[in-house]
This record gives C-alpha cells, sequence and structure tokens, in this order.
C-alpha cells in the first residue's frame, strides 16, 4: 500500500515538473545549476519532465518504486550542486543548511524505497535506518539556520502572528535542532517525526501559500511552495518508516 506521505512526496514532484515547464527553469535557488551550464534550458526541460514523470509513478502502486529511483536521483543531482557551493565557501552556513535541504529530499525518497520493499529484507531496514539518522541530522542543521540567519528567519514570519516574528524563527530553530536529535536517537523518534512533519506542514500555511496570492507572478514562490510540499512528504515518509520498524520489532 502507498502511504499518504509517499503521494505528497510525489505530487510536490509533479508541482516541480510544472513550475519548472512553465518557468523554463530549474526550482531558484534551491537547484542551484550554474548559469554557465552548456544547454541549460534543455537540462531544465528534462528535469521538469523526470519530475513529472516521477510523480505521476509514486501515485501508483507498482510505479511508486521506479518513481522513488528517480526522485533520489534527481535530488542526489541537486545535492552535488549545492556540495559544489559547500566546498567554495564553506564558511557560509547557507551552503550547508542549502545541502541539507536537498539531502533530506534524498533521503525521503530513500525511506520510500525501503518501505516499497516486497520482501522488507536487511538491506530495506539499513536503507530506512540511514535515511532516519541522516534525516534527523538535516533536522538539526535547518534549526541552525534559524540562528545563524534570525533576522532573515524573522522576516518570512507573517507580522500578524503573535507573539513576535523574531520568537518564532528561534522557537521553529530550537524545534527543528530537539527533532533532529530525537530523530537520530531514536528516543521518541516516530513522535519527533509526526511533529516535525506537522511543522512544515505550518510553514507551508501560513508563510509559503499566502504568497501564491499575493504574488502569483513569482517564480521563486511557486518553487518556494514545492521545496516545502517536498519536504512535508519526506517528512513524512520518515516517520511512516519509523513506525514501519517499530511495528516488525514488536511483531
Amino acid at each position: 500500500m502507498i502511504k499518504l506521505g509517499s503521494r505528497v512526496y510525489g505530487i510536490a514532484a509533479i508541482v516541480f515538473g510544472l513550475v519548472g515547464l512553465w518557468w523554463d527553469d530549474f526550482a531558484a535557488v534551491w537547484q542551484p545549476v550554474p548559469d554557465g551550464m552548456p544547454e541549460r534550458k534543455i537540462l531544465a526541460y528534462i528535469a521538469a519532465i523526470a519530475f513529472l514523470a516521477a510523480g505521476v509513478a509514486m501515485q501508483g502502486r507498482r510505479t511508486a518504486r521506479v518513481g522513488s529511483v528517480v526522485l533520489v536521483c534527481l535530488y542526489s543531482i541537486f545535492t552535488l550542486f549545492w556540495l559544489r557551493q559547500v566546498v567554495a565557501s564553506p564558511h557560509i552556513f547557507g551552503t550547508w543548511s542549502g545541502t541539507a535541504e536537498q539531502l533530506a529530499l534524498v533521503m525521503g525518497g530513500l525511506a520510500i524505497y525501503a518501505s516499497l520493499d516486497p520482501h522488507g529484507g536487511a538491506l530495506a531496514v539499513r536503507l530506512a535506518l540511514l535515511g532516519r539518522i541522516t534525516f534527523g541530522v538535516c533536522a538539526v542543521a535547518f534549526g541552525i539556520a534559524h540562528f545563524v540567519y534570525p533576522s532573515e528567519t524573522a522576516a518570512m514570519v507573517p507580522r500578524w502572528i503573535p507573539p513576535g516574528q523574531k520568537m518564532w524563527a528561534l522557537t521553529t530553530g530550537a524545534a527543528h535542532v530537539l527533532a533532529g536529535i530525537a530523530i537520530v536517537s531514536g528516543v521518541q523518534a516516530l513522535l519527533a517525526a509526526r511533529l516535525f512533519t506537522a511543522m512544515i506542514i505550518g510553514f507551508g500555511v501560513f508563510v509559503w501559500a499566502p504568497q501564491l496570492f499575493t504574488l502569483p507572478k513569482t517564480h521563486m514562490v511557486w518553487a518556494g511552495n514545492a521545496v516545502n510540499l517536498a519536504l512535508v512528504g519526506a517528512a513524512w515518509a520518515i516517520a511512516d518508516s519509523i513506525a514501519e520498524l517499530s511495528d516488525k520489532k514488536h511483531v
């Protein structure tokens, strides 16, 4: 059975594909393909079509595993582009958090691939464990970014939400770190993963989705919504994976 988190992960890929086709480009800063890359526009079209096809594949029971492999490969490529920036500017934490964001999407796809293993063998268990631990590390990196860039993070919080933008920036940063530690350690990992997923959904509802109405023609807004939705799917998939492994231990 395809779990809901896996379907959301696939729907986000469909959105990536549609955004890429509409704007003839990669997803803004989240997919940092250099401007000077040969045949960049053609590559953007290929990536968009691949995202679209993989996202559709994720909705079918017989094709979901293939779709997850394609998405893991796509997100891995963009992770490598971010790693180039880490090597070039290791002192800028934004390059590390950008890498973590793409790597978290890779781990979500890896967890989905493992969960769809018809045999549920040792390899699937190891892949699920790798996905969980690495995703937790990425969550910690997200939280650190909130503390390194408090002003930039606070600016994304709607002003009407009490008690204040900076408070929410720091609070959600701490929540990221605590959730990541719990996911890595395995202590209350499922609860942490579920709450982390809920928090990312909240970011979508209060931060990203409203911008679709205020800035409907902005590429970055649509790309940001796609990334946030993909993170929701990845976090949800990690939570489902943790729950599945826990159930197996108790059988």
